[in-house]
């Protein structure tokens, strides 16, 4: 686990001053606190921070081929590198140390530009071929690392942390105002863009070559729902379990201590329940939960109960409202805004954790997987729908719903918000559809806050996601949902967040549920295993059932994140009223302030839950502070301490 970094020359050009490569490793010291180093070629510059994790001694990098002629670093892990260095050692190939990463460099020279083909982990990648003057920036295939680059003129400059770029003077801090509907609408900006003007994300399953001035992008993988296999059940239990447990097992490979995020959920138990089975002393599992009123995010009782039954090491924080000081950093450890609360709980829990182990596994990625979203309950909740008069469904059943209370920190209330949600998209098509359950702001929202700001608010969907869903139009709808959601919530609002968030408190995160050929093997399974009727997630609750307790497999979805809904009515209506002030919103010039008020008061007044619209305008506006304006998180948390003393 690393930070890498580095800087490319499209034209012929001196070597990047030694200082602000320093510079750029620098700033990344939290994704590598145990080594770092640099490569100098001609025209190239590679460098990387290190998080120990395989070959404590010896897994320096950069690391090259035997005769220095191939140069690589990488951030992450390849969990099948002890079978590929066998075959590349058979190959005639040497090896100098027990690292994964070296593994790289020899299955490129074996290979070409085909090698990421056979590489199974969680990783980005630079590799630097000398003889060739090729440079080769990767990214795995679902998006667990991250790697953003700005392409100029003269040359290319990457890194795994935005951060990284900014360090170099010349990179100027402007805001992609392009992307900010995007944001608005989906909480977080898309791949491959990013809020900051001229620099990109790398997709994810996709490489970039830079050779002999030219840059390329190429994508070598991606998943397909269009080849569904016609197993029995009983067949497709089987063959799950198998790949997940393998799965598992080979994700806990590591020379340092690791352990478990457990909520108590399907999905993070599931992840206990099989490191219990390979682990030769119990598993330390990490929970987190909240006191008084916010009781409906509290998951511990759950938690307890699935450590309980594997006995494992259980730990638990417990999470007040008291949060406003800690955002300026986890904006700082994002490098972008995010609408998503699940930020706040996954740095604390990661900095529990960090206390006694070095590498977590987390389950993110099993709703997405295997059907867990209410989301995808849409096609059996239209058939009953649409037994109902016309004239209800179109025209009484929205209007009665949109004068309820919706709040998510209540069930009845929370379910209010998803069956108005519902009612008002039922008759849509499936991209506004879809978008009518993902937006943080609706069209018609987000287009009246963006009146201040002409020609940023146009349409009423995402660009990117209707791209995706063009892309598996041949899908049934089921499996383009799921597919669109790999593409991009879960690459860049829960990958993206669970890696920066773990990162911040230097601690290594694995999503067995993401092992590509656990993805691809998913893939091909029939939709009626993943929901069926009512029942999300029916297959994998089959697959889990002798091993969890049965109170686990009955209980409802719920989210990992933090009750804001509620500290933003409340404990956290200072911050809410200090970065949303209208003298605030009008010196940005961004929104319209009327539109900004509206929100704030429908919010407070219980009637439309607009907890991910609020933290994404809040946290824009840190965002803006920092990155644009220049102000340091180190004294902006400062000052939100001493102004929620004051209160």
């Amino acid at each position: 686990m690393c930070g890498i970094y580095g800087i490319v020359n499209l034209k012929p050009a001196g070597a990047p001053g030694q200082a602000l490569v320093s510079r750029m490793g620098r700033v990344m010291l939290h994704r590598g606190p145990d080594d770092s180093g640099q490569y100098f070629g001609r025209d190239v510059v590679l460098g990387m921070r290190r998080l120990s994790i395989i070959d404590l001694s010896g897994g320096h990098q950069p690391i090259s081929n035997e005769d220095g002629t191939v140069w690589v670093v990488c951030n992450g892990e390849i969990y099948n590198f002890q079978e590929l260095r066998k075959s590349l050692e058979q190959s005639g190939h040497v090896f100098r140390s027990k690292s994964d990463a070296e593994v790289l460099v020899h299955l490129y020279e074996q290979e070409g530009l085909d090698f990421l083909r056979s590489l199974r982990g969680m990783f980005a990648i630079a590799l630097w071929d000398a003889a060739r003057s090729r440079l080769v920036l990767a990214r795995d295939r679902l998006g667990e690392k991250p790697l953003y680059f700005r392409e100029e003129a003269s040359r290319l400059l990457f890194a795994s942390e935005i951060k990284a770029i900014l360090e170099d003077d010349e990179v100027p801090r402007r805001m992609n105002t392009a992307a900010l509907p995007e944001y608005l609408t989906l909480g977080y900006v898309p791949a491959p863009h990013t809020l900051f003007e001229g620099i990109r994300k790398l997709l994810p399953g996709h490489c970039l070559i830079v050779e002999r001035g030219e840059v390329r992008d190429r994508e070598y993988w991606d998943v397909r729902f269009d080849e569904v296999e016609e197993l029995s059940e009983r067949e497709w239990i089987e063959r799950i379990r198998e790949k997940f447990l393998e799965t598992v097992r080979s994700q806990m490979v590591s020379d340092v201590p690791l352990g478990a995020f457990l909520s108590g959920g399907l999905d993070s138990s599931a992840i206990v329940s099989a490191m219990s089975r390979f682990s030769g002393q119990p598993v330390k599992t990490y929970s987190i939960g909240f006191e008084g009123e916010d009781t409906y995010y509290n998951e511990l009782p759950y938690a307890r109960r699935v450590a309980e039954a594997f006995g494992t090491d259980h730990h638990e924080i417990i999470v007040r409202p008291e949060v406003s000081e800690l955002l300026p950093r986890l904006i700082w450890h994002l490098d972008e805004p995010i609408g998503d609360s699940a930020f706040v709980t996954t740095y604390l829990v990661s900095r529990m954790a960090r206390e006694s182990v070095t590498v977590i596994l987390s389950g993110v990625g099993g709703d997405e997987l295997f059907g867990g979203y209410r989301r995808y309950l849409g096609d059996s909740l239209r058939r009953y729908y649409n037994l109902l008069p016309g004239v209800l469904r179109s025209r009484w059943l929205p209007a009665l719903l949109a004068r309820l209370p919706q709040d998510r920190h209540s069930p009845w209330k929370n379910n209010l918000r998803y069956a108005s949600a519902f009612a008002n998209s039922a008759e849509w098509d499936p991209v506004s559809r879809y978008l009518s359950y993902m937006t943080a702001f609706s069209p018609e929202v987000r287009d009246r806050l963006l009146q201040a700001s002409p020609g940023n608010g146009a349409g009423s969907a995402s660009v990117t996601l209707e791209g995706y869903f063009h892309k598996c139009r041949d899908a049934d709808s089921l499996h383009q949902l799921i597919y669109v959601d790999l593409k991009s919530s879960l690459a860049d609002d829960l990958l993206a967040l669970t890696d920066k968030m773990s990162m911040a408190a230097s601690l290594e995160c694995r999503a067995p549920f993401i092992d590509y050929e656990l993805v691809e093997l998913t893939s091909r399974m029939p939709s009626r295993y993943k929901v069926r009727g009512l029942t999300l997630k029916y297959l994998l609750k089959k697959v889990i059932e002798p091993w969890v307790p049965r109170e686990i497999l009955r209980r409802k979805k719920r989210g990992f994140g933090a009750p804001m809904g509620a500290w933003l009515r409340h404990d956290l209506k200072g911050l809410l009223e200090e970065t949303l002030a209208e003298s605030q919103i009008r010196k940005r010039g961004l929104f319209e302030v009327e539109a900004v008020r509206e929100i704030i008061a429908s919010h407070q007044a219980h009637q439309r839950d607009y907890t991910d619209a609020l933290l994404a305008l809040i946290n824009l506006e840190l965002w803006c502070r920092i990155f644009l304006d220049g102000n340091d998180w180190r004294s902006m948390s400062e000052n939100s301490v001493t102004t929620a003393q004051r209160r």
